[in-house]
């Protein structure tokens, strides 16, 4: 079943229900760039076993949850927030949704509870395509992509729900994949 939307920087993927790859199982990934160069974004339901302060020591409020982005540079700090007014010089990539920003006045913002977890999401690592690398996945139906849904669904922290919930989002021409089994063979 051929995803009927093209992929785009701030669109969604969303993992088919059986994705081999434990890296990408049942998940939902924002893309950030998408173009003839390969394609980037980050992993939003699968949260890491850090918080922001095991990460950054020098940032007081540690309760930040991180996500794992993807498996490429794990060791990297990456960014999306929702307000563009706290945080100069992010990248608008989806209506209200920006990626990047001055990490100074991030790491103020949290040290003075400026920020709120509703508003940022941290991510170590990120997932990346190279040319016609996701292009060939879609073909495969490994993805589905959505160009449809609230900017919450980016900052959400209920990462176990969340791929169900995107599923079920995209009407009924998906909405049965969302109660398929993890594991076919437990059916």
């Amino acid at each position: 079943m051929l995803s009927p939307i093209a992929p785009a920087a701030g669109r969604l993927l969303i993992s088919e229900p059986f994705m081999p790859d434990p890296t990408f199982k049942r998940s939902v990934i924002l893309l950030t760039e998408y173009s003839e160069g390969g394609a980037m974004g980050f992993i939003l339901n699968h949260q890491s076993e850090y918080l922001l302060g095991d990460i950054l020591p020098d940032v007081s409020y540690s309760e930040l949850p991180v996500y794992a982005g993807g498996p490429v540079s794990a060791n990297t700090l990456h960014y999306i927030h929702r307000c563009p007014e706290k945080i100069d010089g992010g990248i608008e990539i989806w209506e209200g949704v920006y990626w990047g920003g001055d990490f100074d006045q991030i790491k103020e913002l949290i040290n003075t509870y400026q920020l709120q977890e509703g508003e940022i999401k941290f991510f170590t690592g990120y997932s990346g395509w190279t040319p016609s690398q996701l292009d060939d996945e879609l073909r495969e139906d490994a993805w589905i992509v959505a160009n449809k849904f609230e900017s919450d669904t980016i900052f959400s922290n209920n990462e176990h729900n969340l791929w169900r919930e995107v599923v079920i989002s995209l009407g009924q021409r998906y909405a049965h994949i969302a109660n398929f089994p993890e594991n076919p063979l437990l059916n």
